[in-house]
């Protein structure tokens, strides 16, 4: 299921290099196409910035590894009448094999401390007390006939998603491309199901796409690969029943901020001259942020108190003079950009007030200087509600969802029948453990 800000201890090596030399790091794996510091190196402020934009989008017609002007093709586990155990089996265990191989990678970087032990049996505690929803959320994922698996939509390693089908296959359905979260570190497509099961109950198709983690990739490869799946989704999701005329794009804590980091990309790239894309941002009806952050330079600190520690962070991030350009609330503030502002869709951001794994200011921050730039931009608040409140707890909960009533709302809203046609769910985990898993809770 989605996790969000990952509760890390690191104990730093004797010899560690002091932070001003830490923008000199490196991915701590090798990729195809690595960030390209010189461009800053070169230039100061926001001409720095501008030559970096242009720098990737030269890079980007170059390497464009995306499938959405090839044909459809998937791997054969998608759900479809070529599917076998076998080949669900074979694909389950490879990916297994991947997940494990990257943590224990990881694990090799963070160290073992005492904090990173505390709380990860917290977070074990936590997983326990959910296991009951889980678990029928997991049987749904692997047995529903409505659920697609691993639709390939690129090249790269985990360039898969899966698709959540409405039962009713009536007229084509409006589409929601989720980018899941993870701390950039173990985000996973099946993290969307419960989301995904959610709204396609309510006739909307729910695309969740997978992505490169690190150490796997770093954060160009993250939003590279989100780009190259909004893309699958924008050319090809009529196909499976979708309206390619409204198509949503939503991400969740790190979703969220690579899903905005795509989108701000994607309008940078639009406004340059002779520049091929395979989509374009008018394609997003809305993008919707779920507990979000915008500004890393503002995050980096929280982000280490909270164990996410800076090195790894700025690993991820390809160093320090990087997190303003993977920053989207200070690509629109460049003087040299803030004209892409007018070619956003509109942002509506979600985030819970007691959130403190990424603090609700951030959503707040954002959306203010969107507005203050001319842009269509709303924040919607939650009082008391955690990181995990809104995309689990609540859910599991039962009865009405405030959240997930908000987004239905914006996506149909259009249809005020099947708007007012609100769905009492079932309850997934009784009342007594979504509490206690509300006060063990690590994020």
């Amino acid at each position: 299921m989605p996790t969000q800000i990952l509760p890390f201890s690191y104990l730093p090596p004797p010899k560690s290099p002091p932070l001003a030399k830490q923008a000199m790091y490196k991915p701590l794996l090798s990729r195809a196409s690595s960030f390209n510091g010189s461009a800053l190196a070169t230039n100061g402020g926001g001409g720095g910035l501008t030559a970096w934009y242009h720098n990737k989008r030269r890079r980007s017609n170059s390497d464009n590894n995306c499938l959405s002007a090839l044909p459809d093709r998937t791997n054969g586990t998608d759900g479809g009448d070529d599917s076998t155990i076998a080949q669900d089996v074979s694909h389950a265990a490879a990916e297994t094999f991947l997940l494990t191989r990257l943590c224990l990678k990881l694990l090799s970087y963070l160290g073992v401390g005492y904090r990173w032990i505390t709380r990860f049996m917290a977070l074990g505690c936590y997983a326990f007390l959910l296991m009951p929803g889980f678990l029928q959320v997991g049987y749904y994922y692997f047995f529903s006939p409505h659920v697609r698996r691993s639709i390939v939509y690129g090249d790269q390693p985990r360039n898969r998603l899966d698709l959540y089908l409405p039962k009713n296959s009536d007229g084509p359905k409006p589409v929601v491309a989720f980018v899941t979260g993870g701390a950039w570190i173990i985000g996973y497509k099946a993290w969307g199901s419960l989301l995904g099961q959610q709204l396609s109950e309510r006739d909307i198709i729910v695309a969740c796409i997978d992505y490169r983690n690190f150490p796997q990739g770093s954060i160009s490869d993250m939003v590279k690969d989100a780009s190259c799946g909004i893309s699958y989704i924008c050319n090809h999701i009529a196909e499976y029943g979708g309206d390619p005329n409204r198509i949503y794009l939503m991400g969740q804590s790190a979703g969220a901020h690579i899903a905005a980091c795509t989108l701000v990309d994607q309008v940078v790239k639009e406004s340059g001259e002779g520049d091929s894309v395979s989509w374009t941002s008018s394609q997003i009806n809305a993008y919707f942020g779920l507990s979000g952050g915008y500004n890393l330079l503002s995050l980096v600190d929280h982000f280490h108190s909270r164990g996410l520690y800076r090195s790894i962070f700025l690993s991820i991030m390809e160093g320090e003079e990087s997190l303003s350009q993977f920053s989207p609330e200070l690509v629109v503030q460049n003087p040299n950009l803030n004209h892409i502002v007018a070619r956003l869709p509109p942002i509506i951001l979600f985030h819970g007030t007691a959130d403190y794994s990424i603090p609700s200011d951030a959503s707040k921050s954002f959306a203010e200087t969107l507005q203050r730039l001319g842009g269509k931009a709303e924040v919607i608040l939650y009082e008391g509600k955690t990181h995990t409140d809104l995309f689990l707890q609540d859910p599991m909960r039962g009865g009405v969802d405030e959240m997930f009533e908000d987004i239905v709302s914006e996506v149909l809203g259009g249809d005020s029948e099947v708007v007012g046609k609100s769905v009492d769910r079932r309850r997934l985990v009784p009342e007594f453990m979504l509490k206690l898993a509300h006060w063990v809770s690590p994020f």
